[in-house]
């Protein structure tokens, strides 16, 4: 049974930074591309980054401009999103997903999300 629980959300203060984790189960991270998506209030879904199958592929989107890092660790079956400069206009609820097209946010497999609030 495939298992997708993204952690590490939380209440972040502008020019800080948070650590997301997508802990997956049921597959190994080689069979699939993982991405991050997020959810800004009253906004449709946007790609955040994407990290392919074979880990050597990564891209991001527009609005990252250089915070962001994804990266992955095949031991724990784990995809990490670093995010530093956290801005207000970051706060969303963050969900990762993965599947063959996943990076097209075509996703077959996805979590319940975790909430990212950036506040003073």
């Amino acid at each position: 049974q495939v298992q997708v629980v993204e952690s590490g959300g939380g209440l972040a203060q502008p020019g800080g930074s948070l650590t997301l984790a997508c802990a997956v189960s049921g597959f190994t991270l080689k069979w699939y591309h993982i991405g991050w998506f997020r959810q800004l209030p009253g906004k449709e879904r946007e790609g955040v980054s994407c990290i392919s199958a074979s880990g050597l592929i990564t891209n991001y989107a527009r609005f990252v401009k250089g915070r962001f890092t994804i990266s992955r660790d095949g031991a724990s079956n784990t995809v990490y999103l670093q995010m530093n400069a956290l801005q207000p206009e970051d706060t969303a609820f963050s969900h990762c997903a993965t599947g063959p097209y996943a990076c097209r946010d075509q996703w077959t497999y996805g979590g319940h999300g975790t909430h990212v609030p950036v506040s003073s």
